[in-house]
């Protein structure tokens, strides 16, 4: 697989949807993760991010705009311990929830399937990165409908040992705008990573779409010490 210029990736596709990327640092110190979210409706834009104690959630950036908060209002990034959970819905819940009683990331997922938005069957991308004692891996997954087919749910999940400096891998909700939106394929594309937090922020935010992106999140984590940085940049100011 050929690896891409995160900036490139971004600026040639106007409607990605919701991404996650997760890798390492070139110079091997970060364990490095993003989550965007973009937006096609006035429901889906009025929204921000706000950091919790172990994490973010979507909010409604004008209540009285908020017309339907199913699969919007969330929480898209958790901390259990040493393990990071980053995804684009209410799964979020689903895999702390079961991490805790000892389930793997895989068998949490194994009772959630794509989203219920027909006709587009949205994806649900998730990822984990588990930091501990100087050692870092992570995994991801996607649940999807079989080429717009609801009657069948594709699970596919990836896991990561020992990465790459300067890797990363993105998983997206969709390969572009359209109607029905047409869901991510293949495995998670390798894409280029930054050792600076806020290069990396800068970059992601200015190449997605300025019509469509509302909000970004960016954490670095220092392998060796454990300890976090984290960007939130959003459009509703």
């Amino acid at each position: 697989m050929i690896k891409l210029d995160i900036a490139k990736a971004l600026s040639e596709n106007a409607y990605p949807g919701r991404g996650i990327v997760i890798g390492k640092s070139p110079n091997g110190k970060y364990a490095v993760t993003a989550y965007f979210i973009m937006g096609r409706s006035v429901n889906s834009r009025n929204r921000v991010f706000l950091e919790t104690e172990d994490g973010i959630r979507t909010e409604a950036f004008d209540p009285s705009k908020l017309s339907d908060p199913h699969l919007i209002i969330y929480s898209p990034v958790r901390v259990l311990e040493n393990t990071t959970i980053v995804t684009n819905g209410d799964q979020t819940d689903t895999i702390y929830d079961l991490m805790k009683e000892g389930k793997t990331f895989e068998e949490s997922l194994r009772n959630r399937e794509y989203e219920d938005d027909a006709p587009n069957y949205t994806p649900r991308i998730s990822g984990i990165m588990n930091v501990e004692n100087g050692n870092y891996d992570y995994a991801m997954s996607i649940l999807k409908s079989a080429n717009g087919n609801p009657d069948c749910c594709q699970r596919f999940t990836f896991t990561y040992s020992n990465p790459i400096n300067g890797n990363g891998h993105f998983i997206h909700t969709y390969m572009g705008d359209g109607n029905p939106l047409p869901s991510f394929e293949g495995e998670p594309e390798i894409v280029s990573t930054y050792d600076d937090i806020d290069e990396f922020t800068d970059i992601l935010w200015k190449n997605l779409n300025e019509d469509n992106k509302v909000s970004l999140f960016v954490r670095y984590i220092d392998i060796e010490s454990g300890k976090a940085e984290t960007r939130i940049v959003n459009k509703n100011k």
